[in-house]
């Protein structure tokens, strides 16, 4: 895959990589339609070829694709104590699972993802954090293995994150996937420097998410479009930042 064009300097470049419904649905039983598998398999691949050294998801998207709703019992860290510090589990990692989980509710069950395509399988967990997370969910991340960095107090920082993730974990190429939530927040924040979607050829249901949840106006260039097979299209945009 190509670099993306923009080339920020103090954060990672963000590829928001989503794959959608024809009426712009990123959620639902749509993803699971016989008609989907060739979009499915399109967007496996092409995540893997982006060859991104992390990928991000907000905690409801990192909750259904890999810890399952695991809820660990933290009674045993009632008592304990950890200083709201950057911590790196891991000095040796290159591929990243960065979840963005404001308060650690996360259950992890261990410090990597594990996951049978490889372009997840592997990855090291990075939890981003609030200084609000309390100390029991910090000392069950602390005992699993898990790196984990703070960005703001209550709320997530999203461009102090980003920084972060570079000046800490060397993370230079970031694959945003979702949720909804967590899209709309970077776009708003005009943190997202390209787009790469795969349109599933079948619409959604009324209820299911949008792309971005409360977005705002951006203008994107598009940079490629490919008709692949069983009619599924993969559409690249960058980010356009004209001087006005």
């Amino acid at each position: 895959m190509r670099e993306s064009i923009q080339s920020p300097q103090d954060r990672p470049s963000v590829i928001c990589h989503m794959g959608m419904s024809l009426d712009g649905k990123v959620t639902g039983d749509f993803l699971r339609l016989p008609q989907s598998e060739a979009a499915l398999r399109a967007y496996y691949r092409i995540h893997r070829e982006y060859g991104a050294s992390a990928f991000a998801c907000g905690r409801v998207t990192m909750e259904e694709s890999f810890t399952r709703g695991f809820r660990p019992d933290l009674s045993r860290f009632a008592e304990s104590f950890m200083p709201p510090m950057d911590h790196v589990a891991d000095e040796n990692a290159a591929f990243f699972a960065a979840a963005f989980d404001r308060h650690g509710s996360l259950g992890w069950k261990g410090s990597h993802i594990r996951d049978e395509d490889p372009g997840y399988d592997g990855a090291h967990i990075v939890e981003v954090l609030c200084e609000s997370t309390p100390q029991a969910c910090l000392s069950y991340l602390h005992e699993q293995g898990v790196s984990y960095i703070f960005a703001g107090k209550d709320d997530i920082d999203l461009p102090l994150a980003l920084r972060k993730l570079r000046d800490i974990f060397g993370i230079r190429r970031l694959l945003l996937e979702g949720g909804s939530l967590l899209d709309g927040s970077f776009l708003r924040a005009d943190l997202i420097d390209e787009l790469s979607l795969v349109v599933f050829p079948v619409t959604a249901g009324g209820g299911d998410k949008p792309l971005f949840d409360n977005g705002v106006m951006s203008e994107f260039c598009l940079e490629e479009a490919q008709t692949l097979e069983e009619g599924v299209l993969w559409l690249r945009y960058r980010r356009s930042r004209r001087t006005r």
